[in-house]
């Protein structure tokens, strides 16, 4: 019998050092992330957890080790290679980053006209699709971002994420600025999505719920490091200050084990 083909990791990083002067970030990390995982990463504050998504994407180069995306290395010397890996991963940056001078549909819509591959008539198909992925209505097209409120932002920005269909999606702290029921609401509807789509996800977060709403995997940058890694029960099973004090309550009950009955 034939062996099957190994996936190739969706992510895949090797010996990662960060420096910026003579401060250093990161030292000698290693990770992978299989196609449809979802990591929450997770760290102190100063730890490079934005730092690494950034150099995940290919915005910053790491000082030493490399980052590769389904195969491919994030810095690849041919312009167009780079293009056409820029197009199988989608970004929601921290605050939405939404252009505030173009409509709603004009920044889901702009991922698409740079490609300059559709008319206007099926860009219109695409958007408006992509706002109902969102829980969102053809109404809202015509919004500026200054009209939105904090959950609107987050779903339009998702949109834009999506345009491209990605199969990675990376999230910067998505749910950060949300009251508790939007956020729990925004969980819900990555997840959904997630489960539909089967992208890959990584992201950075504070928020234990949307950690343990979201995440099939977990990893913990502490000391310039990757302390842990796996699942949730992996990582609460390492014995880390830091581990200790994000976790809290749960890291002891899990450390205590099940209660008798």
């Amino acid at each position: 019998m034939e062996a099957r083909p190994t996936a190739v990791p969706a992510i895949q990083i090797r010996r990662l050092t960060t420096r910026f002067g003579d401060v250093v970030i990161h030292r000698d990390i290693d990770l992978d992330l299989m196609p449809g995982q979802m990591l929450g990463l997770v760290g102190g504050s100063g730890s490079g957890k934005t730092t690494l998504l950034r150099e995940i994407v290919g915005l910053l180069a790491p000082s030493q080790g490399s980052v590769r995306l389904f195969g491919q290395t994030v810095l690849d010397s041919d312009p167009q290679r780079r293009r056409l890996l820029r197009r199988r991963f989608g970004m929601l940056f921290q605050q939405g980053a939404l252009f505030s001078a173009l409509s709603v549909f004009d920044n889901i819509a702009f991922p698409l006209r740079e490609l300059r591959l559709f008319d206007e008539a099926l860009i219109r198909d695409l958007v408006l699709l992509k706002l109902a992925m969102v829980e969102l209505e053809p109404r809202h097209c015509r919004l500026m971002p200054a009209e939105l409120s904090g959950g609107m932002v987050k779903r339009v920005a998702l949109a834009r994420a999506l345009s491209l269909e990605p199969e990675l999606l990376v999230l910067d702290e998505p749910t950060a600025g949300l009251d508790p029921d939007r956020s729990e609401n925004f969980v819900r509807l990555l997840k959904a999505l997630q489960n539909e789509l089967g992208f890959t996800v990584v992201m950075v977060t504070h928020d234990l719920g949307t950690l343990l709403g979201l995440a099939t995997r977990l990893a913990v940058l502490a000391d310039h490091r990757i302390v842990a890694s796996g699942t949730v029960d992996e990582v609460l099973a390492v014995d880390h200050p830091f581990i200790h004090n994000f976790f809290g309550v749960r890291h002891d009950m899990a450390a205590a084990g099940p209660r008798a009955s």
